[in-house]
């Protein structure tokens, strides 16, 4: 069995002092034992406007950030999931992907995850809140799974979780874990974020890890917070509900290959996904 952590954190503007607080959480995680620590969406930087994550972008494999993974993994030896940040595309008109990489114990990347669904919404009870994040973010198209030494993780980011068809795909291509790095808002996380978390869980016998951005931020958005470690039964095993720090839990493989032999709900699908 093997332990898994999830960060919280509250970013801001400033990518340096982001790196410095997801440092000091990391040291945090390898000095409680974790192999394998998640970090939530844009933990390197929310900017106070949408249009920063332009500026903020990095190639695909040199940047102050990826440095930051691959040394921080390296120095720890463990496997760093680093929730979300921008990257430079093809895209014409300049846009970034939000994109997640997955560095190993020696501070190789080893997969990289672009956000798939983008969080197009005028936030329901809250007049006047909207968000376009296609105006700067282009969409991923690849379904990405990797083993781990907590077991065969499936990627996904935030508002991902309200498209149970992506989690198919991952639990079909044999996924045993499935993680969440997000920045959810206050009002679609006080409704839905823990029964969307869970309802994944259930429907694909995966523990879901769920890193999250907690608290007021510099541009005046406020995230929920409530990270979350839930087993394949739907249990939440710990959370953290407000704040920043970590949270851990043990990942027991065996127990998910049992309960998915003597429950054959993923066996019994007819649709193919």
């Amino acid at each position: 069995m093997t332990s898994f952590a999830a960060v919280q954190m509250t970013s801001g503007p400033d990518v340096a002092a982001n790196l410095a607080a997801a440092s000091a959480l990391l040291d945090a995680a390898a000095g409680a034992g974790a192999a394998v620590v998640l970090l939530p969406e844009n933990f390197n930087c929310i900017g106070r406007q949408d249009a920063d994550k332009r500026a903020a972008a990095e190639s695909f494999g040199a940047g102050p950030t990826q440095d930051f993974l691959a040394a921080a993994a390296s120095r720890h030896k463990l496997w760093i999931i680093g929730g979300t940040l921008p990257l430079a595309s093809d895209a014409a008109d300049g846009r970034v992907t939000n994109s997640c990489l997955c560095y190993d114990a020696d501070g190789r990347c080893r997969a990289r995850y672009d956000k798939i669904h983008l969080f197009d919404v005028d936030v329901p009870g809250k007049p006047g809140e909207s968000y376009r994040e296609s105006a700067h973010v282009a969409p991923g198209r690849e379904v990405v799974v990797l083993d781990t030494p907590a077991g065969r993780v499936g990627l996904s980011v935030c508002y991902d979780i309200r498209f149970p068809e992506l989690y198919r795909r991952l639990s079909a291509a044999g996924a045993e874990i499935l993680t969440v790095p997000s920045a959810f808002t206050v009002p679609t996380g006080r409704a839905h974020w823990e029964t969307l978390l869970r309802a994944r869980a259930v429907e694909n016998l995966c523990c879901v890890v769920a890193a999250a951005q907690s608290g007021v931020h510099p541009n005046g958005r406020e995230t929920y917070g409530d990270s979350l470690i839930i087993d394949w039964w739907g249990r939440v095993l710990t959370r953290l509900p407000r704040g920043t720090g970590i949270i851990t839990a043990t990942i027991d493989r065996a127990a998910i290959a049992a309960t998915r032999a003597e429950f054959p709900a993923l066996a019994n699908r007819v649709l193919g996904c």
